[in-house]
């Protein structure tokens, strides 16, 4: 089971708790594998400093079981990024593209959201305007909903804010290798206990 995660400069850097939940899924299930993928192979200057290596650029990007788009601070600018809309139309994952947080804008800039419902980042500071605000506004043939942790469209998925990335992750593992993979990796990671209460604040839509 491959899971690829897309990034870019300006990601958040705890969005990469993507890659961090998949790491530890790998003791429940070592059958899967990860790997980033940014505009060009090398390195990818996210927010604050971080410097991380992509494995892959778009041009020699692989196959892989599920796609997950990270948000952050550079969403604004991949929005208008016209390779990275391009490979998120073209690319074909076997089953799901995901994104966590403002992940998702970049999605729907690419309209691969049109005509489905979706999630994204609302909680901001000062004079930030909510992302789900702007997805609304920007996207309607995206039906916006803002009262859950994650939006499940199928081979489309959307996460909310931050670190729900997290939940959105485990509940890729718990659709593509089953509830133990994901419940067993909630527990080695001693999350059980938010995942279980992010559900019950912020249940889950399934459309």
């Amino acid at each position: 089971m491959r899971f690829g995660i897309l990034i870019y400069d300006g990601v958040e850097p705890v969005d990469l708790a993507t890659f961090g939940v998949l790491s530890m899924a790998r003791r429940v299930a070592p059958e899967i594998s990860i790997f980033t993928v940014a505009p060009q192979k090398g390195a990818v200057a996210f927010s604050n400093g971080l410097t991380v290596l992509a494995d892959h650029g778009y041009a020699d990007c692989p196959a892989c079981d599920a796609l997950i788009v990270t948000g952050g601070p550079g969403w604004m600018a991949q929005c208008t990024n016209m390779a990275t809309l391009a490979f998120l139309r073209d690319y074909k994952p076997e089953r799901i593209v995901a994104g966590v947080c403002t992940g998702g804008m970049i999605m729907a800039a690419a309209g691969l959201l049109d005509g489905r419902a979706a999630t994204t980042k609302q909680e901001v500071i000062g004079a930030e305007v909510p992302p789900v605000r702007l997805m609304r506004e920007r996207h309607p043939k995206v039906a916006v909903t803002e009262n859950a942790s994650i939006v499940d469209c199928g081979h489309i998925v959307t996460g909310g804010g931050v670190t729900l990335g997290i939940d959105a992750t485990l509940h890729l593992l718990e659709r593509l290798l089953g509830e133990r993979v994901a419940n067993e990796t909630a527990r080695i990671m001693e999350y059980s206990r938010a995942w279980r209460a992010n559900k019950e604040a912020l249940p889950v839509v399934v459309q």
